[in-house]
């Protein structure tokens, strides 16, 4: 077999089951896309690919799906574009391999889109080399699934807001990004923005996937209180849970151990699929679930760990916003 034939054929941007491992599909050599650039293709480049490239390069890796249901009318027309994109050396791609579950197309900043988003930022793009090792920590990654996850959740909301004009994700930062925002005195799975109407709603989001002890959990909020206290906004902590018992158990826990201070709110698959919508439940006031958009919030005072209102620049669509992609 050459270096540049795939052990498996898979067709771009589709869903294996089978359970044989799989290897990590890739453009077929970063060396012969190595010399091209982002001018000698700046023709084949859309708003849409810029900002499939800042998402990337944002929030690690987004599937096929992910990036359907946020950024194109139609899966085929998904697929086709990030194939060509994949062809030209913008993006990469590896199969994320789950023996006996639908394995899904993950997408990765390729050579010439992490040249972009470095570019862009005023910084060094990285090596071939460099970021052939970034892709393969990736892949290789043990929190993939919890990547994929609270991808899962942001993704969701950025859904809701195309069929509901008037609502729109304003604001949605990685890990990294908030953990930077917030003088590293957090370290949520992400923090958002949610507007609906006239309501705006900042919140920082903890995605359970149930594999740590309850009070590890209730142990992050000491975090929260100490950034409330020097100074951060007043953002509810907000807990997808894996299960209706799950959450009740963490209720419990947080009756025998308050947080008076904080706005923590919650919610189970049970509670339905929509987090935009009534799903919500308070900490200490847990009659009525609540929407997102009702959840109390408040930007605080601005300051060094209070970034304030979301602006134009932080929407994470404002490339494709108002053009067409």
């Amino acid at each position: 077999m050459s270096a540049h034939t795939e052990s498996r054929h898979i067709p771009e941007g589709e869903l294996s089951t089978g359970d044989t491992p799989l290897v990590v599909l890739r453009t077929t050599d970063l060396r012969r896309t190595s010399t091209h650039t982002l001018i000698d293709i700046s023709h084949r480049l859309r708003p849409r690919d810029y900002t499939i490239a800042s998402l990337l390069d944002e929030h690690t890796t987004l599937t096929t799906e992910h990036l359907t249901s946020i950024l194109f009318a139609n899966p085929t027309t998904c697929r086709h574009r990030l194939q060509l994109l994949r062809r030209l050396g913008f993006i990469d791609r590896f199969i994320r391999n789950r023996p006996g579950a639908p394995n899904p197309v993950c997408w990765l900043p390729g050579l010439l889109s992490s040249r972009y988003t470095a570019l862009a930022r005023d910084d060094s793009p990285p090596t071939a080399r460099a970021l052939r090792e970034r892709q393969d920590r990736v892949y290789s990654s043990p929190t993939l699934e919890h990547i994929l996850a609270v991808n899962d959740v942001f993704v969701s909301l950025l859904v809701h807001a195309r069929r509901h004009p008037g609502a729109a994700l304003t604001r949605w930062w990685s890990e990294r990004t908030t953990a930077a925002a917030f003088g590293h005195r957090i370290k949520p799975d992400g923090h958002g923005v949610w507007t609906d109407g006239n309501e705006e709603t900042g919140f920082f989001i903890e995605l359970d996937r149930g594999t740590e002890p309850i009070g590890r959990l209730i142990d992050k909020l000491a975090s929260h209180r100490k950034l409330r206290a020097e100074g951060g906004p007043q953002y509810p902590i907000v807990f997808v849970l894996p299960s209706r018992l799950r959450e009740q158990n963490l209720h419990r826990k947080l009756t025998d151990r308050p947080e008076p201070s904080l706005v923590v709110a919650t919610t189970s698959p049970e509670s339905g699929l929509d987090l935009a919508g009534p799903v919500w439940r308070l900490a200490g006031n847990g009659r009525h679930r609540l929407t997102l958009a009702d959840l109390p919030s408040s930007h605080g005072q601005p300051g060094p760990l209070a970034p304030g209102p979301a602006q134009p620049a932080d929407h994470p669509l404002r490339l494709v916003l108002g053009s067409a992609a």
